[in-house]
């Protein structure tokens, strides 16, 4: 699988409902969340911000890449570059913005640059959590933990797959996997 495909197949199936917020009738997500997933994810991430461009009627227009690398040498790379002007949030362009409001649209414009790799790329289609987000099951690695909490935990298996209404540990849906974690944990 390439790259691209790999990193969109990952990031877009990531349940990114429980941390969206509302300014007004507009929904967004938390700048410092998005990094920490896609730190997770991909800790070779590498982001940065070009000069920001003045335009003639006072209003500023934010630009980021964003570049991720993988494999044993960080031999594979891919880039996404995403620009967005200084807004209030009515999502109208500000005149004369001052730094308070440059640096909330820079950390906006880094989010919607994640969202290009496929991280809550369906808010800004206004749309609801996509079908294929909502029907996702765990990963490989999440199995392992939640195995690996219900050994610690001497939980019995089969109460907790009936808990949560499946028949094997990977029909866990992945939009549950921190309900499943944080439920364990808590048995210790």
């Amino acid at each position: 699988m390439n790259l691209s495909k790999e990193v969109w197949q990952t990031l877009s199936a990531i349940d990114v409902s429980d941390h969206i917020e509302k300014k007004g009738k507009l929904s967004y997500l938390s700048w410092a969340w998005a990094y920490g997933i896609m730190m997770e994810h991909y800790p070779e991430l590498h982001y940065s911000f070009e000069d920001d461009k003045c335009e003639e009627t006072g209003t500023v227009e934010i630009s980021c890449t964003v570049h991720i690398h993988t494999g044993a040498d960080r031999d594979q790379m891919m880039m996404r570059h995403m620009w967005l002007p200084v807004m209030d949030h009515r999502n109208k362009a500000i005149s004369n913005p001052d730094k308070f409001a440059i640096n909330t649209a820079k950390m906006r414009c880094l989010t919607k640059c994640f969202s290009m790799f496929g991280l809550g790329h369906y808010i800004y289609a206004g749309e609801d959590l996509p079908e294929a987000v909502a029907k996702a099951t765990v990963s490989e690695d999440q199995i392992i933990a939640i195995k690996k909490l219900l050994d610690e935990t001497k939980s019995d298996e089969a109460k907790f797959l009936k808990w949560l209404k499946v028949e094997n540990i990977d029909q866990v849906l992945a939009s549950n996997y921190d309900r499943v974690i944080a439920a364990l944990e808590a048995k210790k």
